[in-house]
């Protein structure tokens, strides 16, 4: 069976994203290793209790894989949070968001009723979107 391992978002610090994930949310360290040969650096970190999966926290690229032009750009496009999104899911909504915000976590809105249950979301420290969602029990039968 192929199952997913981890994910990555591209981060402009991985020692600020560390200290992000770690310190503000409450993640653990899974790998981090550096390979002084290739000057490169493999972080993953991710949720206590849920160790089937990580988050990579990838730095942006530079030369040789990108040339500065093109680094910068995808540098400003994780920024305004185009990298993608991770999808988090709670037990009670109003209580992680009460949590995370007294840990220092902005949130760009409050948590909110949708049809499929109680979200918010924010950002981390590149720009990179985080969903945090309740989702609500609901029957599939529709007669």
């Amino acid at each position: 069976m192929i199952k997913i391992a981890n994910a990555q978002f591209w981060v402009h610090d991985q020692d600020e994203a560390l200290a992000f994930y770690t310190r503000t949310l409450g993640w653990e360290v899974r790998s981090d290793v550096t390979m002084e040969d290739w000057n490169f650096r493999w972080l993953v970190v991710g949720p206590v209790g849920q160790d089937d999966v990580g988050l990579v926290l990838m730095p942006v690229p530079t030369q040789p894989l990108l040339d500065a032009p093109s680094s910068e750009q995808l540098a400003q496009l994780v920024a305004k949070g185009a990298g993608g999104t991770l999808f988090l899911e709670t037990a009670d909504c109003q209580a992680s968001f009460d949590d995370l915000s007294a840990r220092g976590v902005v949130f760009n809105d409050p948590p909110t009723a949708q049809p499929y249950g109680i979200d918010t979301s924010f950002r981390d420290p590149s720009g990179n979107n985080i969903r945090l969602t309740q989702v609500l029990e609901f029957s599939l039968d529709r007669h």
